[in-house]
């Protein structure tokens, strides 16, 4: 039985040590696409951001337009 436990040590040795790595792969490439989610976000954010503005522009010239109109009817 004393023959067997370094065998059995470095067999359990072996074990951890290709649980880590798997691991350790499996993580990197959770944290690549972590990091390509959020550059995908913030990418849709600014081109979100410039449909909004685009958008508010737009609007105020309508309103603008309307203002005027108004104000020639009221006159």
């Amino acid at each position: 039985m004393n023959d067997a436990m370094p065998i059995i040590l470095r067999k359990i040795q072996e074990e951890i040590a290709d649980f880590r790595h798997s691991t350790d792969t499996r993580l990197a490439v959770l944290e690549d696409l972590v990091r390509k989610q959020r550059r995908d976000t913030a990418g849709l954010l600014v081109m979100a951001k410039a449909v909004t503005g685009d958008f508010a522009e737009q609007v105020a010239l309508i309103e603008d337009r309307v203002a005027k109109l108004e104000a020639r009817g009221a006159g």
